[in-house]
């Protein structure tokens, strides 16, 4: 917000004649004039603070939907694992995105690489960061780490969730979100120096950074892993292990979905920022719109996975299309706030097909996710990135990254090439990075047998031979053998 200015001698003169009353009074207009601009500048360094504390409560949230989602999309007899390992990535991530993540990623003055200041929150608050934004981008960073969880459930030791979360959470997410977030990035949008192809890259709220990193992560983790016993028979051919309860999997679905609110909208960071066209029309109408644009791209890819998985099983099946939904909500992220609202259903439309592609060429890979996490961020992730490339608008890119003129905008809209390849880039510097990180790490705890648990304890589930006893009570305790997991009987209380 500009600020308000009064000069007490313009003002005296102004008030007649040049005395001391004169003086005085102006003294005394100014003074309260002054005063009133302070109490506006507080108010809205207090307005975009609520908001951006009120929006990274919100995407918090998103960890109870992971993990209801997570929950319901594996079998009973490993529910209670699967949710402790939800709850420890966001209380590891806690402790090493305050110790290192924030650093890295935001630590300023740095270089185009990684952050170099703010280790342990030291010089925060500053007038570039407060502990507002520490929290938010905490919050993005678990988001990741959960998306890899659910790539290898049913069948990783416990130690590996931990070495895991804190190595993506502490460093490997961090350094991407430096690259393309921080205004020292090499690639941002937001850099001050030079632009990677004079535009950098429009990644607003991490269709790459966030989604493609966590499934990139567990892509690795699940291919060094192998599938779960039973995923494909003698002959090859794949075999559904259903998960055990499809109302925690729409529960979870729509946290999530509550959740994005948060995610999309909130990366404005502030919303008391008015723009040139109109003092009705500002960021808080940006904001509005893209809670829009995410709305519609969700709603579409639900209803083009039904349809399509209708055609291709003959089923209506709610927790596919739950997963379309997600993979919409996962493609959006990154133009949600630069495209127009009519753009995000082609967005969703083609999410959900590319969603439904990537999950055949798992199938025929012999790749097993129980939660499609891989292909739903990794692949709708990347399909957001280039999708932003091509229908970014213009006026939208420049309210939401002004001070650049002639910034690139989408290739479809006719803003040329360059931010199709800034966008290009991105999509493998991120395979690359997370390739030649986390694909070592799940390779050398495998080498030490710290990634996968025993064939006798997957058979039995890691709820009894991990943690001590089911998260459910049986009435009959036949059904407590580890084979007979999927329909657990609540007994009464």
């Amino acid at each position: 917000m500009a600020s308000l200015n009064c000069s007490a001698d313009q003002l005296a003169s102004l008030l007649g004649a040049n005395t001391t009353n004169a003086a005085a009074a102006a003294d005394y207009i100014c003074g309260q004039f002054s005063a009133v601009s302070d109490k506006f500048s507080e108010t809205a360094y207090a307005v975009d603070s609520t908001y951006l504390l009120f929006s990274a409560y919100i995407v918090f949230s998103m960890q109870l939907g992971f993990a209801m989602l997570c929950a319901g999309s594996v079998r009973a007899k490993n529910t209670m694992n699967i949710m402790l390992t939800n709850v420890l990535d966001a209380a590891a991530g806690g402790i090493f995105y305050y110790l290192f993540g924030f650093a890295f990623a935001f630590g300023t003055p740095s270089n185009g690489f990684i952050g170099r200041h703010f280790f342990g929150l030291k010089g925060i608050p500053s007038p570039l960061f407060d502990y507002s934004n520490f929290l938010y981008q905490w919050a993005f960073a678990i988001a990741a780490a959960g998306i890899t969880s659910g790539s290898i459930a049913e069948r990783t030791q416990f130690v590996a969730y931990l070495i895991y979360s804190s190595f993506l959470t502490g460093f490997v997410y961090p350094i991407v979100s430096h690259w393309f977030w921080s205004s020292n990035g090499w690639a941002s949008a937001g850099n001050s120096g030079n632009l990677l192809f004079g535009s950098g890259v429009i990644d607003f709220a991490g269709s790459g950074v966030v989604h493609m990193v966590g499934g990139i992560a567990g892509f690795y983790g699940a291919i060094i892993e192998g599938p779960r016993i039973g995923r494909f028979d003698h002959s090859g051919r794949a075999v559904a292990l259903r998960g055990h309860s499809a109302s925690l999997v729409v529960l979870g679905t729509f946290l999530l979905w509550f959740g994005w609110y948060g995610f999309n909208p909130g990366s404005f960071l502030k919303i008391l920022s008015p723009y040139s066209s109109g003092g009705y029309y500002g960021q808080w109408s940006a904001v509005g719109r893209t809670a829009v644009t995410t709305t519609l791209a969700g709603s579409a890819a639900a209803l083009t996975t039904l349809f399509a998985k209708r055609t291709l099983t003959g089923h209506w099946n709610v927790m596919d299309v739950c997963n379309g939904l997600l993979g919409g909500f996962a493609a959006i992220t990154a133009g949600c706030s630069v495209v127009e609202p009519w753009a995000a259903l082609i967005c969703g439309f083609v999410a959900a097909l590319v969603l439904i592609g990537c999950n055949k060429l798992a199938e025929k890979a012999k790749y097993d996710d129980p939660l499609e996490a891989a292909q739903l961020h990794g692949g709708c992730g990347a399909w957001g990135v280039i999708f932003t490339a091509l229908f970014a608008t213009e006026k939208y890119v420049k309210e939401v990254y002004p001070g650049r003129p002639g910034r690139a905008f989408g290739l479809l809209m006719g803003g040329g090439w360059r931010l199709l390849a800034a966008h290009i880039v991105q999509v493998v510097v991120i395979i690359g990075w997370v390739s030649v990180t986390m694909g070592p790490l799940f390779y050398a705890l495998h080498r030490l047998k710290l990634l996968r648990i025993s064939p006798d304890d997957e058979m039995a589930g890691m709820d009894l031979t991990r943690h001590g006893g089911f998260a459910y009570v049986y009435e009959d305790d036949s059904l407590s053998n580890g084979r007979a997991q999927a329909f657990p009987t609540i007994a009464p209380n």
